[in-house]
């Protein structure tokens, strides 16, 4: 029975190759990394790390009982343990400086992303699309609300004043991240208090990269909330099937997309990112005070192209199919990427104490409930909307998004986690602008 046993565990096919040949390869790898062979400022060089990293992790962490069902799986173990080897300098400091320059400077994540944001929204439904543009800014505004009034909850109950509380807490947790949230923050904090911009902005970074973590946590705990009733979940869907509207999705059984339809649909998201570009640097940058990011600017021209009907659907699904090359075979190395390229655990650990981990809960837990609760009242799905109109509120920005729907396994509501990042963040910098106004 034992030889048996052995015998399948060897035969099993692991990304299409016997797992006693991934083993093979993996060890080569692993080999080459410790000797300091593989050269860690090539494209080819950083994704062979990568995956060999990320691989292994995302396999054993979709295997761990408890963690599989309610701590993210192996999106979740790629993410966290890419961090650890990276924190404890078990990888090679070349290696994981040559990763962060493949996903920030190289623009690896731009990539991944704008893949994600054309593919998404291509394909939906063009009537389910206008539908839910009209209602997810609502939902935006009730996960804003509702993550204020929790927050300011959780501060007083910790003895924090509510200038404090909404100033260091919800606005920097809800801005949409890093560069475009808690940056310009802490430079209007400085124009209009005439107080430091530095000390503003280091209290302001920890707490959202813990509030980032909860939202993390968050999106795991939607998606076992969608397995346990599944009238809160589409299952990947924003709006709530009525059973009347025919998808995308549908057609897909007799679309069959060749290689040259997923080149296609890498030179339409090339087109629209090239057009984004345009709009976001030179074009019209900002309208006001609100600046327009070229994410922002993707999910509207995807919109537009959807709508129009001008895109064959042999295309659509062949940006879809590449698209799913990232999320799902390739999750793990994208993972583990992001924990090494955008992940300091010092950072994090140096900030941890019982009141900043309760308000920070607070906020992200008021995200969920607004964001959940109006998203129902226009036609959304709890757990979806929750998620992204909510948590992807709450998190970090892009690295952010791919982390919270990677966890809560909804990494094809990309489209909507865009918005959320940047439309909703530059809301968060219209209500700064207003609030600290009054703080002076």
């Amino acid at each position: 029975m034992s030889e048996t046993k052995k015998e399948s565990f060897l035969v099993r096919k692991f990304y299409g190759l016997p797992m006693w040949q991934v083993g093979i390869v993996l060890l080569v790898i692993y080999a080459a990394i410790g000797m300091r062979v593989i050269p860690s400022n090539d494209m080819l060089a950083t994704i062979v790390v990568l995956m060999s990293i990320g691989l292994v992790l995302y396999e054993v962490g979709e295997k761990i009982p408890i963690w599989n069902a309610y701590i993210g799986g192996g999106s979740m173990l790629a993410f966290l343990g890419a961090a650890a080897l990276n924190y404890y300098h078990i990888l090679p400091q070349e290696y994981a400086d040559g990763i962060t320059f493949f996903y920030d400077d190289y623009g690896f994540q731009t990539v991944f992303i704008s893949l994600l944001i054309v593919s998404a929204v291509l394909a939906v439904n063009r009537k389910q699309l206008i539908k839910a543009f009209a209602g997810y800014i609502p939902a935006i505004l009730g996960g804003i609300a509702a993550a204020a009034v929790f927050g300011i909850v959780g501060g007083l109950i910790c003895g924090v004043d509510v200038i404090s509380i909404v100033s260091l807490y919800v606005l920097p947790i809800m801005g949409g991240g890093n560069g475009a949230g808690a940056v310009p923050l802490s430079e209007m904090w400085e124009a209009t208090t005439g107080q430091s911009k530095d000390a503003f902005y280091s209290q302001a970074f920890a707490i959202l990269n813990i509030a980032n973590n909860f939202a993390i946590l968050g999106a795991v705990a939607l998606n076992s909330m969608g397995n346990k009733w599944p009238k809160l979940t589409g299952n990947g869907e924003l709006i709530r099937s009525t059973g009347s509207t025919v998808l995308v999705e549908e057609k897909k059984e007799k679309v069959k997309a060749t290689a040259y339809d997923m080149a296609g649909g890498l030179l339409l998201t090339g087109g629209v990112y090239a057009l984004c570009l345009a709009f976001s640097e030179k074009i019209l940058p900002n309208i006001g005070a609100v600046t327009l990011h070229m994410y922002a600017y993707m999910v509207v021209f995807s919109a537009l192209l959807n709508v129009s009907n001008v895109v064959p659907d042999n295309v659509k699904e062949g940006a879809k199919k590449l698209s799913a090359f990232f999320t799902k075979p390739l999750m793990g190395m994208c993972m583990a990427g992001i924990g090494i390229a955008f992940t300091d655990l010092g950072e994090l650990i140096a900030v941890l104490n019982v009141k900043t981990l309760f308000i920070c809960a607070m906020v992200v837990i008021g995200a969920i409930v607004g964001s959940g609760l109006v998203g129902m009242l226009v036609g959304f799905n709890f757990v979806e909307s929750a998620m992204t109109a909510g948590l992807c509120m709450a998190n970090r920005g892009g690295s952010g998004d791919l982390q919270v729907l990677g966890a809560g396994h909804r990494l094809d509501l990309m489209s909507y986690a865009a918005i959320s990042s940047r439309i909703g963040g530059a809301i968060i910098l219209l209500i700064a602008s207003i609030a600290f106004s009054f703080m002076i």
